[in-house]
């Protein structure tokens, strides 16, 4: 499955607990089919004390997302948008559907 949300991209989530948080993509996991969206989807996990952490405790960390669940915002108007492919220059680039620029 081609995934058309690319590390770096800003993305809306369009499904789910976290429907309409928007975040910057952190990591795309392209076997799973999910993202870590910076900022959205925490969830509270327990970690033993360790070098890193001595104290321990209950940590807040992003949880992945089904790529599904993302839209990708174009930044020219600010709303979602799909992506399509295009040979511009010689070069595929991906392009947005509702402003026809290039992301």
């Amino acid at each position: 499955m081609k995934l058309k949300i690319k590390t770096g991209d800003t993305v809306r989530i369009i499904a789910g607990d976290h429907k309409g948080t928007e975040g910057k993509v952190v990591t795309v996991d392209r076997i799973k089919n999910k993202a870590i969206i910076e900022g959205a989807n925490l969830v509270s996990k327990h970690e033993k004390p360790s070098a890193k952490n001595p104290q321990g405790g209950i940590v807040k960390k992003e949880a992945p997302i089904h790529i599904s669940n993302l839209s990708l915002i174009d930044a020219k108007s600010g709303d979602t948008t799909r992506v399509h492919y295009e040979m511009r220059d010689g070069k595929k680039v991906r392009v947005s559907k509702k402003s026809n620029e290039v992301i």
